[in-house]
């Protein structure tokens, strides 16, 4: 994979493999957990509903793998690569278990789902094998692991929301965090793995949603980010009791207008919205609250319709471009970011040019940007043949990335000069001089430290220069 984006889009490179800590709760029973996370933010989140289930065990976290009694990968099936990794690192782990037998050693998340009681074959060193639906059950599995057995639960549910889990936030800057408003997928594209490693879509209630975000506001948070595998089509109708007036259904549109209403100091972000279901209702309730960031990360992955077809995408290129227009006129700041797939089977030289001719239309701000890998199990795999050679895929991708570079340059160029609403996050990764945020269009900011300002502060930052993936400038009153 190449990118050109930052630190917050749908896989955050930084962050692949990164540990969770937290400060002991003072009620541990003395055994610890390591747990490291691999592709996207739902895995992140996912890890930090682990943890709270198992710190109410008696847990507590640590950032060495070899003090820990209980080793956690938390994993991603969306490329042949990220697997490897995977494995790789396991082997890492292999000195520590020959020093600690008793270490308990697990791999949790869509790698797991997708291999399942085979990964206990495969891999000696690996005790546990855990599904993104069974992690409640990770309890007992440890217990079983314990008593000398092996354990599996990969059961997918069309009911676990893990709603009434509130995750505790790990290495979190005490100012952005994640709520994840839905699990699973139900749109099947042919090269995803997805809705055979997370299950069908499922919505949380809104209220547990809206109370998150405003606790998370009570504890001091400053913008959370709504998370699903495709957020515009979160969908929850209330349990009706007895007696009760039935209660309306909940669109996506609707949601974000609860949680825009929580506070207009809670900035308000999202991930990821799928073509086919991002509404003009959506649209207007972006454009109707200031606190609802003007960003939008919306995956075309083709620029043709034959191509989009053979992806059951269920749009076409005429419909994408449609979409794209609705956004631009409704919410004519927005930003907007992309995935995109070059070289799927059978896909032409033309068509690819379909692709680079999209670009050239919407001018993304950011691009997540691959050549196709198959991966077993998904619809392309059984129906297709991957044929397009690897030299003819990296030719399209890096064509793909060089057009993508200029479009970042040229959407980062027009925040020069302006005044811009930043959230300060933290400090440059640079420099400690430098503070550093984002804007309402998801553009990194970097800007001079100023005393009279704080991490969590709402700053006006006037752009001055950029790179092609950082807007630099000062704070103005």
């Amino acid at each position: 994979m190449l990118e050109l984006t930052h630190t917050t889009k749908t896989h955050d490179e930084s962050r692949q493999g990164e540990a969770l800590d937290m400060v002991p709760t003072g009620q541990s029973t003395g055994r610890k957990l390591y747990i490291e996370s691999y592709g996207c933010q739902m895995n992140f989140s996912d890890s930090e509903i682990v943890a709270s289930i198992l710190i109410e065990k008696g847990f507590e976290t640590t950032k060495d793998y070899k003090d820990a009694d209980v080793v956690f990968i938390n994993t991603c099936s969306i490329r042949e690569n990220a697997e490897q990794r995977v494995r790789n690192r396991l082997k890492e782990f292999e000195s520590a278990k020959a020093k600690n037998p008793g270490m308990v050693v697990g791999v949790l998340g869509c790698m797991a789902e997708r291999l399942k009681a085979k990964f206990l074959e495969e891999e000696k060193l690996v005790d546990v094998v855990v599904g993104p639906d069974a992690y409640r059950d990770l309890p007992n599995l440890i217990d079983k692991v314990d008593e000398g057995g092996r354990a599996v639960n990969v059961l997918l549910s069309r009911e676990e929301t893990y709603a009434d889990i509130s995750p505790v936030r790990l290495n979190s800057n005490g100012i952005s965090a994640f709520i994840s408003i839905m699990r699973g997928c139900d749109n099947m594209c042919s090269f995803c793995v997805v809705p055979f490693t997370r299950g069908r879509e499922r919505s949380r209630d809104a209220e547990s949603i809206v109370k998150e975000a405003q606790d998370l506001f009570n504890a001091g948070y400053k913008e959370v980010t709504l998370l699903g595998q495709n957020v515009d089509s979160y969908k929850f109708t209330p349990t009706v009791i007895e007696g009760e007036e039935t209660k309306p259904t909940i669109n996506f549109a609707q949601l974000l207008e609860l949680v825009a209403q929580v506070s207009p100091e809670l900035r308000i972000r999202f991930s990821t919205s799928h073509p086919k279901d991002i509404t003009d209702e959506v649209l207007h309730t972006m454009a109707r609250y200031e606190n609802i960031c003007k960003y939008i990360h919306l995956p075309v992955q083709s620029g043709n319709s034959r191509v989009l077809d053979l992806m059951n995408r269920t749009y076409d290129r005429e419909w994408y471009m449609e979409r794209v227009d609705a956004i631009r006129r409704i919410i004519p700041e927005c930003g907007i970011s992309t995935d995109v797939i070059t070289g799927f089977c059978t896909e032409t030289e033309e068509e690819h040019q379909e692709t680079l001719s999209m670009m050239d239309y919407v001018k993304y701000d950011f691009a997540y940007m691959f050549a196709y890998s198959e991966r077993p199990g998904t619809l392309a795999a059984k129906r297709y043949e991957d044929d397009i050679p690897e030299e003819v895929k990296k030719r399209r991708l890096t064509e793909v990335v060089d057009k993508q570079r200029e479009h970042s340059l040229y959407r980062i160029e027009k925040f020069v000069g302006k005044v811009h609403k930043v959230l300060i996050e933290g400090t440059s990764k640079r420099s400690d001089k430098d503070f550093c945020g984002r804007n309402d269009q998801n553009t990194m900011v970097v800007f001079p430290v100023d005393q009279r300002y704080k991490v969590g502060d709402y700053v006006n930052v006037l752009g001055e220069s950029c790179t092609s993936a950082t807007l630099i400038g000062r704070i103005v009153d």
